[in-house]
């Protein structure tokens, strides 16, 4: 009996009672896919406005760009199980300083033009241990594959070169909007700097490494970051000013704690200031 209702139920026309509740069940989905929407659009609006802060930020004292203002020795690289570059003195695990970036940024560039030096001068110091953190921003393209193919690259770069490589996808960022950091300018870059194990090459070409990047971009999802660039001392959101400032960064640091300054370590001679003009007029796209 209960079989054979079933059948039957099967072949007949829904009542205007069952037509009146579906429509009623996908008016409520559309409006709750709506409020969604509405939430993405929010959120998407919070984050440009976070970036665009951090770019007047890095431009607030209109002195010119610290570019490769220390010149000392770096303190050792190595790859770790997550994706990220760590740059410290042996024995130091503290404070940490997660540098999370992405090449294509403007801003991420404007940042390390001002505040790059310092953190190098401070990991070889034995004051700091920073951690790099590249991962993919960008949703839209160009600047979606431009991000994905740096960051692929950086993760193929071996331990001992990543520093200077990192600095080398800074200098050679391509205006937002235009495609770059193609796969034949990051293989040549890499030789340029001594790099000429195939290995290298056929990770790049390959796309060797967009699993660690994905992996990358989802741990920044999990760790709030919500606008690049994004830097935290032990886990806090660094404020805007360190962005910015090489002297409001080491006192954040210093006021972090740890480390263990190496001996005859020196201080550079940069001094604080803005990132330019130009700096104000980097923005970061809502596609993002």
């Amino acid at each position: 009996m209960a079989i054979g209702g079933s059948m039957s139920e099967q072949g007949r026309e829904p009542s205007a009672r069952e037509r009146l509740a579906g429509d009623r069940a996908r008016a409520a989905a559309r409006l709750r896919r709506r409020r969604a929407l509405l939430v993405v659009v929010g959120a998407l609006a919070v984050a440009a406005v976070a970036v665009v802060v951090v770019v007047v930020a890095l431009s607030r004292d209109g002195g010119g760009p610290l570019r490769n203002s220390y010149k000392g020795a770096l303190a050792p690289a190595a790859h770790q199980q997550d994706g990220s570059v760590a740059m410290a003195q042996p024995g130091v695990a503290a404070p940490v300083l997660d540098v999370w970036e992405d090449f294509q940024c403007p801003a991420c560039k404007a940042m390390e033009d001002r505040v790059g030096a310092t953190m190098k001068e401070l990991a070889a110091q034995g004051k700091v241990k920073v951690v790099y953190r590249p991962f993919q921003l960008f949703q839209q393209d160009p600047l979606m594959s431009n991000s994905r193919r740096a960051a692929n690259a950086a993760a193929c770069m071996p331990a001992d070169h990543w520093v200077a490589y990192h600095d080398k996808l800074y200098a050679e960022q391509p205006p937002e909007g235009d495609t770059g950091f193609s796969t034949r300018d990051l293989v040549a870059w890499g030789g340029q700097l001594g790099v000429g194990d195939p290995s290298f090459a056929a990770c790049v070409r390959g796309d060797q490494k967009i699993k660690t990047v994905n992996q990358a971009s989802a741990l920044a999802g999990r760790a709030g970051v919500d606008a690049t660039p994004y830097l935290a001392l032990n886990g806090k959101k660094v404020g805007n000013d360190a962005l910015a400032s090489p002297n409001d960064l080491r006192k954040a640091v210093a006021d972090a704690g740890g480390g263990s300054p190496v001996p005859g370590s020196t201080q550079s001679s940069g001094t604080a200031g803005g990132a330019g003009a130009g700096a104000a007029k980097m923005t970061i796209s809502s596609r993002s």
